[in-house]
């Protein structure tokens, strides 16, 4: 599956779309809306998206990936 089947699965799950999931990272306190603060582990968005949103592992992580900027829209 690509990146960007990852994000249309996960909007289409959540009804949040990729710009959605970074102002409520900013919310939360791990990011400036655009990079993730120094510190924030993977293991802490990942536990906030199971929480709050019922995403599995995987889906958790490309939203990490995206929010971290390993990762971009439209990647395949």
């Amino acid at each position: 599956m690509s990146f960007q089947a990852y994000l249309d699965n996960i909007q289409a799950r959540t009804g949040k779309s990729p710009a959605d999931f970074r102002r409520l990272a900013a919310r939360q306190g791990f990011s400036d809306g655009s990079h993730l603060h120094e510190g924030v582990k993977a293991g802490q968005i990942v536990a906030w998206l199971k929480q709050d949103f019922d995403l599995g592992h995987g889906h958790a992580m490309a939203i990490y990936a995206l929010l971290k900027g390993s990762k971009k829209e439209g990647d395949a």
